[in-house]
């Protein structure tokens, strides 16, 4: 592997600090074939000055060129055939021969926030922050794609491994179904991705099977009605006292028509009606989330939440108008998908570094991929040894101990290589 990337405030050198130094295999974990924990120690500082430019250059959804650009650029040098979605802003990489597939998946975009980092890889980027980690999935994935690339060279992969470096995980609509209508899933037979997770320190990962993040979609009410004077509300319709019922009613009667296993919450996070004290107003909104882990639950809610905003507007005399907007399905590990990256994970980092991941009712797009084939995601511990700020995700301040990515090529590694030689899929 070769790259040129300097990283912005420092020596221009790829070999700038790393902090801390790049990992070697844990005591306990299994060896790579073909000397890979070998070249892969070789060019750990490589590695990080990627994901030091990648954090340094952030792109929003729909718009990740330069990166995937960059994605393909090093893919190609190592002697591999990536091709760029249609519009450029994507990846799609197959690794070695055979007609089974096995996939692993990463996200490429960043987030609207301003990054208030003082470090030399700071974005430069003015509201546009890699405030979620996904410089990290890229540059494990982008390992991954290189060490079996060593692999295949040496002939000792057996069989054909697909990289999918995908736009838009942030957006709505998001990036998943583009990456499948580009053929994506074609003979996949499993598919794999990692999250970085701040929650854990950077040498433990989290895998659970079953329910992982939840489905999140959006929910806005609109009131229309006369207006008035709050001296006389009898003599119109109320919009504030409806906009009220909505917002204490409906998830109330919402938790009791679902099956309270199917985990389903609902969330208001805004709220906007008038702008004088003594003035009924004549138009009035809501919006909040819906985040279902249970699919059948999630694919019944839009009728079923509809209604029952229109029931309790109706006693109001509002009129209502209700806009429920799919956002993305629950993430659903597979059993045996779990089982074969927990094993992988296991062998990679020593079976005490593997932990159950906790359930999440965020929302996130890789569940696109398991309404079509098996696969699991798992959460990988990014955690900065000693702060106690934790650098959550979403938070300008986002970092990450990086460390966790050459753990998180080793399991994504050995995850390969354990699922190509399984018969489960």
């Amino acid at each position: 592997m070769t790259s040129a990337l300097t990283v912005p405030g420092g020596t221009g050198s790829p070999t700038e600090p790393m902090s801390p130094a790049w990992p070697s295999p844990p005591p306990g974990a299994d060896p790579l074939p073909g000397q890979l924990d070998r070249w892969l120690a070789a060019r750990g500082a490589e590695l990080v000055a990627i994901r030091r430019h990648i954090h340094a250059h952030p792109e929003p959804s729909h718009a990740e060129f330069e990166t995937a650009a960059l994605v393909a650029r090093e893919l190609a040098v190592a002697g591999l055939s990536p091709r760029l979605l249609p519009k450029g802003n994507g990846v799609i990489c197959d690794i070695g021969s055979g007609d089974r597939v096995i996939a692993f998946r990463a996200d490429l975009d960043a987030l609207p926030l301003h990054d208030v980092k003082d470090v030399p890889y700071r974005s430069t980027v003015a509201n546009v922050a890699h405030a979620c980690g996904h410089d990290v999935h890229t540059t494990v994935l982008l390992g991954l794609g290189l060490a079996l690339a060593q692999l295949e060279e040496q002939g000792e992969l057996p069989g054909r491994i697909r990289l999918l470096f995908q736009p838009a995980e942030e957006a709505v609509p998001s990036g998943a179904p583009e990456v499948i209508a580009a053929g994506a899933l074609k003979d996949v037979a499993a598919i794999y991705a990692l999250h970085c997770y701040p929650q854990l320190p950077a040498g433990l990962v989290g895998v659970r099977s079953g329910p992982f993040t939840a489905a999140a979609d959006t929910v806005t009410v609109t009131l229309t009605g006369p207006g008035g004077h709050t001296a006389r509300p009898h003599l119109t319709a109320d919009l504030v006292h409806a906009l009220g019922r909505v917002i204490v009613d409906v998830p109330s009667l919402l938790d009791r028509r679902v099956d309270p296993r199917a985990g389903v919450s609902m969330v208001w996070g805004a709220v906007h009606a008038g702008e004088a004290f003594n003035a009924i107003p004549d138009e009035g909104h809501v919006r909040g989330t819906v985040r279902i882990l249970n699919r059948d639950a999630w694919r019944d809610a839009p009728e079923l939440i509809t209604q029952l905003i229109r029931d309790v507007v109706a006693a109001t005399g509002a009129e209502v108008d209700v806009r429920y907007q799919r956002g993305v399905p629950p993430v659903i590990n597979d059993r045996m998908a779990a089982a074969v990256i927990a094993g992988a994970a296991g062998a990679a980092l020593g079976a005490d570094h593997v932990v159950e991941a906790e359930i999440s009712m965020g929302g996130e797009d890789f569940s696109f991929y398991l309404e079509h084939v098996p696969g699991a995601m798992i959460r990988l511990g990014t955690g900065i040894a000693g702060d106690q700020v934790r650098h959550d995700l979403h938070q300008a301040d986002f970092d990450v101990d990086e460390r966790c990515i050459g753990y998180g090529v080793r399991v994504m590694a050995h995850t390969a290589l354990a699922a190509l030689s399984t018969g489960a899929f």
